[in-house]
């Protein structure tokens, strides 16, 4: 291990006197709380609360909010990013993509401070090297109110300084992906005023990962717990790649009330084969056996959900978790406030259907409550620019969403995907927005066709043909 530096002391010694926070390039974990958002960002101030409480945090350092502000200032990229954005119509999405894509290539192009490189590099020396996750904190995310879920960059299986300095520059460049300016937008932050931190944490090689709510998020039962898992690496479930596996738990005694298993055929790994850090991990198959068989097991479900109980006591909310699993252990690699629970409590009811008169035609997992009947419009992931098909009221069924559909989904009555669970971008997102949404069907965007009229029932999961008079 190399040895310790004169930065890793001073940030020792200041932090055990309560040194000024505010102006450090960066901290360590153990140095932050849940209060330190404004320098940490959501993400890393919730790691640093975590730590501090004995949760089972892959260790790391925050590169902080201040960093990257001084950054912009050394590099003189403030004017020249307010410049772009002055008078922009975010929902003129080809202008929006343009534009983010000139901001984020100056943020890349732009030189970081060698004084600033050293002290990253310090730090990662510090923490013994190797593979690290390198992920994105916005001072404008993970909050009570608004998720702003998924919105920045992460990057996983980092390995090297040089690719531990080109994540954190990728990282502060998502700041203005498309998708990030759209919904600060819609949600009046102010662009320039919102900060971001980058978290660098010891990579978890996840044989099992998932996503727990410790409510229902759908119908918002306090009594249950939902915890979802796939194999591989977690962004596979946080996307909707990946149709997860299933657990409703009773919150009172930790039993499985409801189970349902998905077949995997493929996962996500580390790419050993990386150049980039656009492809530093690749999908694998799944032998059948594994594929065919349970994620978790009972007693693997009470301590994760125990976990999960625990992080909902210390910060007196329901919370909204993701989690991966090596080795014979759980770590959580983040928690934040459930920012879509209602007063319902469970009581959530579907339509009532003639189903003489309004057929079934698919049924999926029920990720976002009520019912919208409209047109339906199918958008490939690979097309991008058929996003601007949506108009308002239209039905968007799609293979999964992924943060860039966001401005669409806006203009949605309700959401259909292929793929995905009741914890994926489009789950989250619909309930955000307060939209009808059914995930992990299967075969949507195979069975439906373009301009067919549809009633979606995202308090049932189920999609029927025709308008239903009450949706």
């Amino acid at each position: 291990m190399a040895k310790k530096s004169d930065t890793i002391r001073s940030t020792e010694n200041e932090s055990q006197n309560d040194f000024d926070k505010q102006n450090a390039e960066i901290l360590w974990f153990k140095d932050l709380h849940a209060k330190d958002i404004d320098i940490a960002g959501g993400k890393g101030a919730n790691l640093g609360e975590m730590t501090q409480n004995g949760v089972p945090v892959p260790p790391g350092f925050v590169i902080t909010v201040s960093t990257y502000r001084k950054f912009l200032a050394d590099s003189k990229l403030e004017d020249k990013i307010q410049a772009l954005l002055i008078g922009l119509d975010v929902n003129d999405s080809k202008l929006l993509r343009t534009k983010a894509s000139e901001i984020q290539s100056l943020i890349i192009s732009a030189p970081l401070s060698k004084a600033v490189e050293v002290k990253i590099e310090e730090a990662y020396k510090f923490m013994g090297e190797g593979l690290v996750a390198v992920r994105s904190s916005a001072t404008a995310e993970d909050l009570p109110d608004a998720s702003f879920a998924g919105q920045q960059s992460t990057y996983l299986n980092v390995d090297g300084i040089h690719q531990v300095i080109d994540a954190v520059k990728g990282c502060w460049a998502s700041l203005f992906e498309a998708r990030a300016i759209f919904y600060r937008e819609e949600q009046n932050f102010d662009q320039l005023s919102v900060g971001i931190a980058v978290p660098v944490q010891r990579m978890v090689q996840s044989e099992i990962s998932g996503v727990m709510f410790t409510v229902e998020p759908t119908t918002s039962d306090r009594g249950k717990v939902l915890v979802e898992a796939i194999y591989g690496l977690g962004e596979g479930i946080v996307s909707g790649e990946i149709t997860p596996d299933t657990y409703m738990i009773d919150k009172s005694s930790l039993s499985v009330t409801n189970r349902q298993h998905v077949p995997q055929t493929w996962m996500l790994v580390r790419n050993m084969d990386s150049t980039n850090r656009d492809d530093l991990n690749k999908r694998v198959e799944i032998l059948n056996e594994q594929a065919n068989s349970n994620k978790l097991d009972d007693s693997q479900i009470q301590s994760i959900v125990e976990l999960g109980l625990g992080l909902e006591k210390a910060y007196n909310s329901p919370q909204d978790i993701e989690w991966a699993y090596q080795d014979g252990k759980f770590y959580i690699i983040q928690t934040r406030p459930i920012t879509t629970l209602t007063e319902n409590n469970g009581s959530t009811a579907g339509l009532e259907v003639d189903e003489n008169e309004y057929p079934l035609l698919l049924s999926g997992a029920p990720a976002s409550p009520g019912a919208a009947s409209g047109r339906v419009v199918i958008v490939e992931n690979d097309d991008m620019g058929n996003l601007d098909r949506i108009h308002q009221g239209d039905i968007l069924v799609t293979e999964m969403t992924t943060p860039d559909f966001v401005p669409a989904m806006k203009r949605a009555s309700a959401i259909v995907t292929d793929q995905g669970g009741r914890t994926a971008h489009a789950a989250i997102i619909s309930r955000e927005l307060g939209i009808p949404c059914v995930v992990g069907t299967g075969i949507a965007t195979e069975q439906l066709a373009n301009g067919e009229i549809i009633t979606v029932d995202g308090s049932s999961g189920r999609v029927y043909k025709g308008a239903i008079p009450d949706a």
